[in-house]
């Protein structure tokens, strides 16, 4: 008997205490050097960290450290069982038909994921590798390398494995690469886990980390209805990056730890930057953090210099394998590390003089970067005429006020929620789960603290510099602290901006507020300010802080999260399951459809058709071709849409009523509005014109070809009709023949 379920169509210490050193803070004490460069008093690496400086032989350290693994590989867990309840439950995808589980993948999720299909449906590793090398079903008329255009490499890599694997009895394809998914995610958490373990020497920082995260999971991910999304599988890397740079730029770490930490430094950014393509702008924000940092004398020059060319050996190795793509030779962040390295190469005396001197210098180092790093990244895209990310900078542009646009790409951007700024209700969920107050406490403490050590920084010349004037310090921060502060500003700042982008900074929120809670820092400069600053104290708030607060989420949220887990719904979308069957029965195998970029992804999956365009707007060629194809929502002469339907290669067009008729949008924002303003054409609907605009001489294709009189029957015949989609095919014009000389 089925459990009735709710349809849904809606997809879219601690390990020890740590010596007083490794204090944030250390007012008037002269037992932490801050000559990380030297490397003077006792060596200390990130194994270390994680093991409390207890001498003797006892075993307890490996006890606790054991359990702190443990801990973090048991949340990380219990995040992806969470993840994968929910979606399983959220579309009962278990009991779903296949062709109902691949229109699940919705717009660019379909799409990538219908490589992993066409892998494994392909003869051999060779053969299918040659079919995505020569593509000529993703785009009609053009042959494109797929493994050039797209991130997919991930797609290729689980097809390959799963076929030498001994799995294919006993486990669908479809749920390996879920599960990975969904695997990856326990990754994630893990990495939040050990960053927050690194900057507070507790694994109840971690502990609170994970279950932040867990909870507040409307902020952090949508794994669960994108498994497919570029983003799901680059973020667990990117958090491990992050995880790794705190390690790595731990004081006194020895140089073979060095080393080895650095290299996962780069393993973890080489398979971030492969599997996004939009990994360079979250570098660059990256770059800027280290050269902020390099300017304010928190790093030393040779950390400075792996960590840019870290970026730059990952950018060009991901270039390589991606055949070259001109895209990332033309990214803003590989000009600007260059410029970073170039500039600071030849200014050998930048960090000497006088506060004022040192500040006039800094100031001129920064412009002589911006300058070289403008000049580059122009010079390349005009030499290799690389337009593929314009649209982008079009979109910024208009974003940030710098003159309205009527580009059709960049309106496309601009009227999506997910591009707008960050909603105000987010930080109410945030402050309800107990996270806003402790990060915003931890943000403003630590900055206030890192802005002093920057004055202190710039205030003394480093040449002239002694080991005993640096211990005579008032205020010092580790580099890794000052690292993380600066990395959830900057990516706060990005997310406020951008709401899509939330989910690069809200992970890492989550890591820096468990920090606060559970570290040293924050603690005692509040201790001191109210004279009680003792081990007894510290040990006590560190302990009970933390796990009372755990104590009130799971009281408050557990079972609220379980019900959510246990909430049964069900898939139903039966007028696109009803097109999927009809163009895979009733249409020949090399028909080429057009129609809206989220439709012929989800076609391009379940039927295999060919595609006149698609969601993957990385290519100037192709936005250009999605505008000419979306004249079937403009108004437009039935003549007028044939010749650009024939012109791509269309066989038929599918046109959606949610789309034709749309209302999900406000006036200026809607599909049609977009191409009536980048046709010059009056708006839909009451409401104010620009004056240059002027009134369309045809009417809405979608809507007049419906009527079905000439010379709309005369050059499309209607094949398909449900409720919500409405199939046409086109006639071909018989050519006429030249007359006789």
């Amino acid at each position: 008997m089925k459990v009735p379920r709710k349809r849904n169509s809606n997809l879219d210490d601690n390990i020890g205490t740590t010596q007083n050193r490794l204090s944030l803070v250390n007012l008037g004490a002269k037992n932490y050097p801050r000559d990380y460069k030297n490397g003077h008093g006792e060596k200390e690496d990130c194994l270390k960290l994680l093991w409390s400086h207890i001498p003797g032989q006892s075993c307890w350290p490996a006890v606790v450290i054991a359990a702190g693994l443990l801990l973090a590989g048991a949340v990380g867990m219990f995040h992806s069982w969470c993840v994968y309840s929910i979606h399983e439950n959220l579309l009962w995808f278990s009991h779903l038909k296949e062709v109902e589980r691949e229109i699940s993948f919705r717009t660019e999720c379909g799409l990538y994921y219908s490589y992993y299909k066409q892998m494994l449906k392909a003869p051999s590793i060779q053969q299918g590798l040659y079919e995505l090398i020569h593509d000529n079903t993703t785009e009609s008329k053009r042959t494109i390398n797929i493994l050039q255009r797209m991130n997919i490499y991930q797609e290729v890599f689980l097809s390959i494995l799963y076929k030498i694997l001994p799995i294919q009895t006993y486990l669908e394809p479809i749920y390996f690469y879920i599960y990975t998914v969904f695997a990856l995610q326990a990754v994630y958490v893990i990495a939040l886990f050990i960053t927050s373990w690194l900057l507070s020497d507790s694994w109840l920082a971690g502990a609170l980390t994970g279950v932040w995260y867990i909870l507040n999971r409307v902020d952090t991910t949508r794994v669960e209805f994108t498994i497919s999304l570029r983003e799901n599988w680059s973020l667990p890397f990117f958090a491990l990056q992050v995880a790794a740079i705190t390690c790595y730029l731990r004081p006194h770490l020895k140089p073979i730890h060095q080393r080895m930490v650095l290299w996962l430094v780069f393993i973890s950014t080489f398979c971030f930057c492969l599997t996004w393509q939009f990994n360079q702008f979250v570098l660059l924000v990256q770059a800027l953090i280290i050269f902020t940092l390099d300017c304010l004398d928190f790093l030393t020059a040779a950390q400075v210099v792996s960590l840019y060319l870290v970026q730059v050996l990952s950018l060009l190795l991901v270039w390589l394998l991606q055949f070259c793509n001109s895209m990332i030779l033309g990214s803003l962040v590989l000009s600007f590390t260059v410029s970073a390295l170039f500039i600071k190469n030849f200014q050998t005396r930048l960090k000497t003089g006088s506060f004022v001197t040192r500040v006039g210098k800094l100031a001129l180092h920064t412009l002589l970067v911006l300058i070289l790093t403008f000049i580059i990244n122009y010079s390349v895209k005009r030499i290799l005429q690389l337009k593929s990310d314009e649209h982008i900078f079009k979109f910024i542009k208009a974003k940030f006020g710098f003159g309205a646009t009527r580009d059709f790409d960049a309106s496309l951007y601009l009227c999506e929620e997910a591009f707008g700024l960050l909603p105000l209700d987010t930080f109410e969920r945030l402050a309800g789960t107990v996270l806003l107050y402790p990060y915003l406490c931890t943000l403003s403490v630590l900055f206030i603290l890192l802005l002093l050590v920057a004055l202190s920084n710039l205030s003394v010349s480093g040449s002239r510099q002694s080991s005993s004037e640096r211990e005579e310090r008032t205020f010092r921060m580790r580099p890794d602290i000052a690292y993380n502060l600066l990395h959830t500003v900057f990516f706060g700042l990005l997310a406020f901006s951008t709401m899509r982008m939330k989910y690069l900074w809200t992970g890492h929120m989550c890591a820096f507020a468990a920090f606060g809670v559970c570290g040293k820092e924050v603690w005692t400069l509040y201790l001191r300010v109210l004279h009680c600053n003792t081990k007894t104290t510290m040990r006590l708030i560190r302990y009970s802080v933390p796990i009372v607060i755990l104590a009130f989420l799971y009281y408050k949220f557990w079972p609220r999260l379980m019900e959510e887990i246990s909430e049964l719904r069900e898939f139903y979308d039966p007028e696109t399951v009803e097109l999927m069957e009809w163009i895979r029965l009733k249409t020949p195998k090399q028909a080429v459809f057009a129609g809206s970029m989220q439709l012929l992804a989800g076609i391009k999956l379940c039927t295999g058709r060919v595609l006149t365009n698609h969601p993957h707007y990385e290519d100037q060629a192709l936005r250009e071709r999605t505008r000419q194809v979306y004249q079937i929502y403009a108004r437009q002469s039935a003549e007028e849409v044939h010749k650009v339907l024939s012109s791509v290669g269309a066989d038929y067009i599918v046109l959606e009523d949610s789309i034709c008729y749309e209302r999900r949008h406000s006036r200026g924002c809607r599909l049609r509005d977009l191409l009536d303003l980048a046709n010059g054409h009056i708006m839909d609907s009451s409401g104010e014109n620009d004056p240059d605009l002027v009134p369309a001489s045809h009417p809405r294709f979608c809507e007049a070809i419906k009527t079905d009189v000439p010379p709309y029957s005369t050059l499309f015949t209607r094949v398909f009709k449900n409720k919500t989609f409405h199939t046409y095919k086109l006639k071909k014009l018989k050519k006429k023949k030249k007359a006789d000389p």
